[in-house]
């Protein structure tokens, strides 16, 4: 079940403190280490906390994170520590790592060797809390943070049943990862004798979202922020409703070679040089995105149905999630993509890097809105918005097209490093691109 309307930070801190918080046998020097608000939490003290020792002792999940690094990516490794899994109340139960077929899991690393900061983080798509292990908990690691990550309330292909209303499931999000930075916080200051002085957000995608949200919304938990190719909801739109079933209903056109569908598919945000991509999204991600996102924000679309048809062909009507239209649909689906649109309104500083070839969040409808978000807000000052040539939504891509696609790994990885220089040693990163 999602978590009720936002609370303020002051009354989430002192849920997290209760009496009832779980607690784990860290096993590194008989320490106890709580884990404020978890329900289970289970620690080992391990030789290695990067995924070169966290796979083969079982302490990670490769399938979390397949696909979204590109072939031969090379991680640092060597980072001792202790990591604690469990997870936080909630009545669903999407989620069966470890067998516990319980949501809101969480995942906890904690290196000898700190260096002072924390690192949060929540996965893109419905992946797990291991997802982003690869891609940031690595790097991060090795630097010296500690790293949290969580499931963000939920998994899987149905994850829109664990809210009562439109919208409680993608709001569960953004509490979730705010329940998590305080706790791991207070973990921290356990383990170490001293809270992080310095705590960052980083996310892809739907965790790049969250990222953004964080810093308008839960200001006083972060420094700063980082997210890479970031999901955008706003209530007049661009949001996914309004992206996604253009290219549902054109791209068929286009690959049977009808006239105007590739015109159709431009229009719709997806750039020039981009073809050879589409494909591989209209089967496996853009259908997909389009039902379970639509089903959570406007669940009336399709009556009792869950989550439509899949593939069904344009022209067939009512309930058919490529005829969707969002613009014509009630005021209450528009107030409910409102309750998870984001503002602009950043409080903290925030680094953003957007692939130019990304066919999931479209940069001129995703990117761009954004920052101009940002600007409009009067925030411009705390943003420095960096795209990226040839950067698509998930650097797996680059394996099939290896000419065409530009991993992005590099970019998010040199944007958190310049994060971390402006926030702790005022040095401002480069004019945005």
């Amino acid at each position: 079940m999602a978590l009720r309307s936002a609370v303020l930070v002051p009354t989430l801190l002192a849920s997290l403190l209760s009496p009832a918080a779980a607690v784990a046998d860290a096993g590194c020097g008989e320490q106890r280490l709580r884990v404020p608000g978890a329900e289970r939490s289970v620690a080992a003290c391990l030789d290695d906390l990067t995924t070169a020792g966290t796979v083969p002792g079982g302490h990670t999940d490769p399938a979390d994170w397949a696909g979204l690094e590109a072939p031969g990516t090379v991680n640092p490794s060597g980072v001792p520590g202790i990591q604690i899994d469990g997870y936080f109340p909630d009545t669903s139960a999407g989620n069966p790592t470890h067998g516990w077929n319980h949501d809101a899991q969480f995942v906890i690393r904690l290196p000898r060797k700190w260096n002072g900061g924390l690192v949060v983080s929540a996965p893109p798509g419905v992946r797990e809390q291991y997802a982003n292990d690869r891609i940031i908990g690595d790097h991060v690691l090795a630097k010296g943070y500690a790293f949290a990550a969580t499931d963000k309330g939920g998994t899987g292909a149905a994850i829109y049943k664990g809210g009562r209303r439109p919208g409680d499931v993608i709001q569960e999000w953004h509490r979730r990862l705010a329940q998590l930075t305080v706790a791991a916080k207070s973990v921290a200051a356990q383990r170490y004798g001293s809270a992080p002085r310095y705590t960052y957000a980083a996310g892809l995608s739907a965790g790049g979202y969250i990222v953004r949200g964080q810093l308008e919304r839960h200001t006083g938990l972060y420094t700063g922020g980082v997210d890479w190719n970031a999901l955008l909801f706003t209530a007049k739109g661009p949001n996914l409703l309004t992206t996604l079933p253009p290219a549902l209903r054109a791209y068929p056109r286009y690959a049977a070679g009808k006239p105007g569908a590739h015109e159709e598919m431009l229009a719709a945000g997806y750039p020039a040089g981009s073809e050879p991509l589409w494909g591989a999204h209209y089967k496996n991600q853009w259908d997909f995105l389009q039902r379970i996102t639509r089903e959570e924000l406007d669940p009336s679309y399709d009556g009792a149905a869950e989550a439509g048809t899949p593939f069904c062909p344009e022209g067939t009507g009512a309930g058919c999630d490529t005829d969707y239209d969002y613009g014509s649909r009630p005021r209450s689906v528009h107030d409910a993509v409102r309750r998870v649109s984001l503002t602009g309104r950043i409080a903290r500083p925030l680094i953003s890097v957007h692939g130019t070839l990304d066919v999931l969040a479209p940069i001129s409808k995703t990117g761009d809105v954004y920052a101009k978000m940002v600007r409009d807000s009067g925030r411009g000052s705390l943003h420095r918005y960096y795209r990226v040539p040839g950067g698509t939504h998930t650097d797996g891509f680059s394996a099939a097209f290896p000419t065409l696609v530009r991993p992005m790994q590099s970019d998010f990885l040199t944007a958190f490093d310049r994060l971390v220089a402006w926030t702790q040693r005022g040095v401002q990163p480069p004019p945005s691109s």
